[in-house]
């Protein structure tokens, strides 16, 4: 299997080409899709490239923008749609929640709806309360829409590739940091069966749930704790719908205690739903659940208000000494090499360390 290291944005590309060669009826649809500056670089050069058959530049008319999508869609073709913020997805409700995602519901399964929309969510520069957020529990509320929530590159091209052949809607969450990581994609394409948990470290002490950017910093901590003997089960959570929680379930109850973290409000989270689960599922745990994630009001745009909203390396340690009882004096001990690890940059710049390779 060929792999080759590239950018998150360059993954992203890689799975637009390769679906415009393989389908004919495939074709990408949006707002900004012959912009220059090409949605982060991941659609960048496939106007020139595939020509106006198969990149349609929309109007800032986001509703009428999707009910094209879907009419195109139950007409037979696939669409990738660029709404670039996952705020302007908000003016497509109704098309998105009451046309796509009940299509097949509605039809007993002659019809169906293969779209994609790509939403960029998350924290950066001020992006503030109408810019910034991560709405991805709104969406897996809704029964018939997949949401699926790449982390990694290799995440990024093969979860792209596999929606856009999904028949079903999907909605496609791109943490805008993300789009500066690198990792090692696999070269061909190819089509995977998407599930809602991928184990990316394996351990026996305690279950750590993340996802998005959430996950790269839950990676590096499970990396560090490894040389302190504590060896943690973290799962990438990147597709809370359909929820499927047999890897979840397996994981708690071998380590029998869990830390969640939210990308988006602790209050209704998605963290609340895997907990749920596990109490539904009668696994008595060795200690109380942990989650954690963003407190209940809007995201704030300044740095000294954005300072403490979002859950940090040292919050995730803390929840992890707390599940474990690890003493005092051993915790001083990791979290001062952490924090050496670490670099002092502004709180809503990318740390460097997301560049990967992973």
């Amino acid at each position: 299997m060929s792999k080759t290291e590239i950018l998150f944005t360059d993954a992203i590309k890689d799975a637009v080409y390769q679906s415009i060669k393989k389908d004919k009826k495939f074709f990408l649809m949006g707002e900004g899709v012959s912009d220059p500056s090409s949605m982060w670089g991941t659609i960048k050069g496939v106007s020139k490239k595939f020509g106006k058959s198969k990149t349609v530049e929309m109007p800032v008319a986001e509703n009428g923008l999707i009910g094209v999508a879907i009419g195109s869609a139950l007409n037979g073709s696939k669409v990738l749609i660029n709404l670039q913020r996952v705020e302007f997805a908000l003016y497509a409700f109704e098309q998105i929640i009451n046309n796509a995602a009940k299509a097949s519901y509605i039809s007993r399964g002659k019809h169906n709806v293969p779209i994609v929309i790509r939403l960029v969510i998350g924290r950066g520069w001020g992006q503030g309360p109408e810019h910034g957020q991560s709405l991805e529990n709104i969406f897996s509320a809704i029964p018939g829409l997949k949401v699926v929530i790449p982390a990694f590159p290799e995440d990024a091209k093969e979860m792209l590739i596999s929606s856009i052949f999904d028949p079903n809607p999907v909605i496609f969450l791109e943490h805008r940091w993300l789009h500066y990581s690198k990792g090692k994609v696999e070269n061909k394409f190819k089509i995977k069966k998407l599930s809602s948990f991928k184990k990316i470290t394996n351990g026996s002490d305690l279950t750590l749930v993340a996802n998005s950017i959430n996950l790269l910093e839950a990676f590096r901590i499970a990396k560090l704790l490894r040389k302190y003997r504590i060896r943690l089960d973290l799962l990438n959570f990147c597709m809370p719908n359909p929820f499927d929680n047999n890897l979840l379930l397996k994981s708690v109850r071998k380590t029998r205690r869990i830390v969640s973290i939210d990308l988006s409000h602790k209050t209704l989270g998605l963290s609340s739903e895997i907990i749920s689960t596990i109490s539904d599922n009668k696994i008595k745990l060795k200690t109380f659940p942990i989650r954690l994630g963003l407190p209940f009001h809007p995201v704030p745009s300044s740095r000294g208000l954005v300072k403490n909203f979002y859950p940090s390396g040292k919050n995730i340690l803390i929840a992890i000494r707390d599940a474990l009882n690890i003493s005092d004096k051993l915790f001083r001990k990791i979290l001062n090499e952490y924090n050496k690890s670490t670099k002092k940059i502004p709180i809503d710049v990318p740390d460097p360390y997301f560049k990967g390779p992973f």
